[in-house]
């Protein structure tokens, strides 16, 4: 029998285009922002920034595709994948990097092949705290 108190990781969240949110955002699951956030993104799922959306604060995740703009820190346990169209002012923290031509980078990069669930703390109470 199935155990029923654990959360389903395939959710996908939706930041539609004309969303602003102001705060930080936790959660297991994927997600797509074509909108804006100013504040901290943690999920252990991935992070996809379309090319309208926009996010002004830390992000945390197991991987990333981004097409948008990031303005701060993004921390990536695996996969970050810079689109064309993509703009990143901000320090970047992964175990694997793939950048289209196009893409605008703006900060520091790091590297590791260290693993631990992936690189990156993930989804801890704290995790902002242990990041910086």
């Amino acid at each position: 029998m199935a155990k029923t108190n654990e959360l389903d990781s395939t959710v996908i969240n939706i930041i539609s285009i004309g969303t602003d949110i102001t705060g930080d955002i936790k959660s297991t699951g994927d997600i797509r922002i074509d909108g804006s956030l100013t504040g901290n993104l943690n999920t252990k799922g991935k992070v996809v920034i379309g090319p309208t959306g926009k996010i002004n604060g830390e992000v945390i995740c197991k991987n990333s595709e981004i097409s948008g703009i990031i303005e701060g820190r993004i921390v990536v346990g695996q996969l970050l994948n810079l689109k064309a169209s993509s703009k990143i002012f901000g320090d970047i923290e992964t175990l694997k990097l793939s950048i289209e031509p196009g893409a605008v980078f703006s900060g520091t990069c790091k590297m590791s092949e260290n693993s631990n669930n992936g690189g990156a703390p993930l989804y801890k109470e704290g995790a902002e705290k242990q990041a910086k």
